[in-house]
């Protein structure tokens, strides 16, 4: 297909929005809105800066009753409801799995999703997710998913969009959950708010221990969070603080020969008896919004990220096992301005302006151990790794049913590398000034339709020392850049019916992924890829008592230009890129006190490698079942069966000579006592 340009997009939008006009001559004040919500949201009315209200892409959000409900082993896996999302389950201990989207893997060579917990910038170096340990899901309020390329608040991490984990800001209550069930499963949490006239409090605390479905897959997770706010005067201006600590603790039952997997898939190998992981993770943050007036609203934060690392693994028994150590801090900030014009002559026109920074001190180790004891020393490297980023935005409203968004993004990256085993030291690659154009627009053309399209370009470098000049790469490399577009149409005429329909493709120039065995951490190239795809969503609320919501994606992942080393991958797929993903549920509230929930989810096959030639695996439809009881206003009872069909799933990659499985969990149990004081 031919590479659509910026010229010929925006035109084919002004084409649409022509034909809409024209259709829809008699619209109404509906105003645009191309956002999709799973469940209940409470939304607090803030004029504040930074919000995905004013992008029009493919956002969603999952509501906290959602949230709340589940039983889940790692936060992660709470994504499996949202639309589009692909989950990646290794079970391996601290390094479980991953949720990525819009035709990137989960396995740590490509991480394209921004993750942010309340909005804070919650990736590791290599893009990874560990610091999502620390949440629970008693104390969410949301999640967001942003999925797309015209989103301009950030640019490191967000090469397919973000993800915003909100927790429970400010409101008076006091919960707490109870959980036991299949594989030795104790899970614990507690929540509280207190909320006076000008100062909130919010605490969580929680712990979680189980055996595994697997032999040698014990995991404990406990965590705890403080938040506080202020109000100052009586407008909307606040200053916050809120710190988080995480610790995860877990033995790896590592990988299974295909035979194995199959006969037997609970079992774990012998030389995977020492291989586990220990994780810490701390964030702490200090937030400032400011209501400057009827036009004028400000917000700023200020963070600092703590992950210590260390795992032991073997993945064969013809490998030696290997010590990992990652320790990284990171400080940041974050601010933004906005400023309605008043009387401008157009319905409604906002000027947006902000920017992000983000220092890293990362240290990264290896060792070639035996039982955990260090034989030699693989990997002794500490890298700086500094990004800035600005944009500037606008919101502009010729009417009350159309709105544009033209913005645009720079960012800039800086860093020194040592490794510790040569006594050297290298630069960063001058990657330049990154820029990154966007635009996005929405037509509300009455009864109930909005129509909507966008274009951007996000980019990548590289992870660890693929990021530095390192022999022998001797000349700067350019970044990655990707150039994405959506156009869709979400069909909402009543409270009882919301759906959406888009068509996405996203195209990169020079795509690199990371080596994950490489002793120095190095990259492959990639290659020209193309992805695109469609989704389709709906929610349904017929009657009082029942809901419906279900969620397809097909996508295609492909090696269009390769690395001129690797010719056998031209046209293939890229790997462990399922090209269908499903979920959905029902909610029935069968009397005043019972409500009954059938969920599922599920993909196609993948490929394991570049070149397709060593089998699809992967496939599963997974069932889950809950019925609850509220026994009175303060507790309710509930019980939960996932895997419902005891149905066989697995991870599977390839090692070079041979597929490795990891078999998921069997079918289990869980009862739950949840508490309001």
């Amino acid at each position: 297909m031919k590479k659509l340009s910026t010229r010929t997009f925006l035109l084919g939008c002004g084409s649409l929005f022509a034909l809409s006009l024209a259709a829809f001559g008699d619209a109404t004040a509906q105003s645009a809105d191309s956002s999709f919500t799973i469940g209940e949201v409470v939304v607090t009315a803030q004029r504040m800066v930074r919000s995905s209200s004013n992008l029009y892409s493919s956002v969603d959000l999952l509501g906290a009753d959602q949230l709340e409900r589940q039983v889940v082993d790692n936060s992660w896996e709470l994504l499996g409801r949202m639309p589009g999302v692909l989950l990646t389950d290794f079970n391996q201990g601290t390094s479980s799995g991953k949720f990525s989207f819009r035709g990137f893997n989960g396995e740590g060579e490509i991480n394209a999703v921004k993750l942010l917990i309340d909005g804070i910038p919650s990736n590791s170096n290599d893009g990874n997710m560990p610091f999502i340990d620390a949440v629970f899901p008693l104390e969410l309020a949301s999640i967001e998913t942003v999925r797309g390329t015209n989103d301009p608040r950030w640019g490191l991490n967000a090469i397919a969009g973000s993800a915003d984990m909100r927790t429970l800001t400010g409101g008076n209550y006091r919960r707490a959950r109870a959980t036991v069930g299949s594989f030795g499963t104790i899970d614990l949490q507690s929540v509280a708010g207190f909320e006076g006239d000008r100062l909130s409090q919010n605490y969580m605390a929680a712990f979680r221990h189980t055996d595994g479905y697997r032999d040698h897959g014990k995991a404990e997770r406990g965590a705890a969070s403080a938040k506080w706010f202020y109000r100052l005067g009586d407008g909307d201006s606040r200053i916050g603080a809120s710190i988080r600590y995480g610790r995860h603790d877990a033995q790896e039952p590592g990988y299974l020969t295909r035979a194995d997997a199959a006969s037997n898939p609970s079992q774990s190998y012998r030389f995977s008896d020492s291989d586990e992981g220990e994780r810490e993770t701390t964030q702490a943050s200090l937030h400032l919004d400011l209501d400057l007036g009827d036009h004028l609203g400000a917000t700023a934060k200020a963070y600092v990220n703590r992950l210590k690392d260390e795992r032991w693994v073997q993945f064969s028994a013809n490998v030696a096992q290997q010590e990992r150590v990652a320790d990284e801090w990171q400080w940041g900030g974050i601010a933004a301005l906005h400023y309605h014009l008043p009387d401008f002559g157009l319905h409604s026109v906002m000027l947006e302006a902000g920017g992000d920074f983000q220092i890293q001190d990362n240290e990264s180790l290896r060792f070639q151990t035996q039982q955990r004891r260090r034989v030699r020393q693989t990997r002794d490297q500490t890298f700086d790794l500094d990004v800035y980023g600005a944009y500037v935005q606008a919101v502009i409203q010729p009417t009350d049913y159309l709105t544009i968004v033209p913005a645009y993004r720079v960012d800039k990256v800086e860093g020194d590398f040592h490794d510790g085993l040569t006594g050297r030291d290298y630069s960063i690659n001058d990657y330049g000034n990154i820029k990154q154009p966007k635009i996005s627009a929405a037509l509300a053309a009455g009864g109930g339709v909005t129509l909507y399209a966008n274009w951007g370009r996000t980019f990548q470098i590289g992870a660890g020392s693929g990021a530095y000049k390192i022999p022998p790469r001797v000349t700067d490399l350019a970044p990655s850049t990707n150039e994405g577009w959506e156009t869709g149409v979400k069909y909402a005429p009543a409270r009882w019916l919301e759906s959406r329909l888009a068509y996405w493709e996203q195209t990169a120039t020079g795509e690199v992924k990371r080596k994950l065995n490489d002793p120095l951490g190095d990259f492959d190239n990639l290659g020209g890829t193309k992805r695109e795809g469609v989704d389709a969503q709906v929610n349904l609320r017929p009657l009082g008592w029942l809901e419906v919501w279900m969620a397809m994606a097909w996508q295609r992942a492909v090696i269009e230009t390769p690395d001129p080393a690797n010719p056998a991958s031209r046209g293939k797929r890229i790997d462990h890129i399922p090209a269908r993903l499903f979920s959905g549920g029902i909610d029935v509230q069968a009397a005043d006190d019972i409500t009954l929930s059938l969920s599922a989810n599920g993909q196609s096959r993948y490929y394991l490698e570049q070149t397709n030639s060593t089998g699809k695996f992967g496939d599963y439809v997974l069932l889950a079942a809950e019925i609850t009881y509220r026994l009175n206003d303060n507790v309710d009872l509930s019980l939960q069966v996932k895997n419902l069909t005891d149905t066989d799933y697995e991870y599977v990659w390839w090692d070079g000579a041979q597929s490795l499985h990891s078999p998921g969990d069997g079918r289990a149990v869980y009862g739950t006592v949840n508490l309001r004081f």
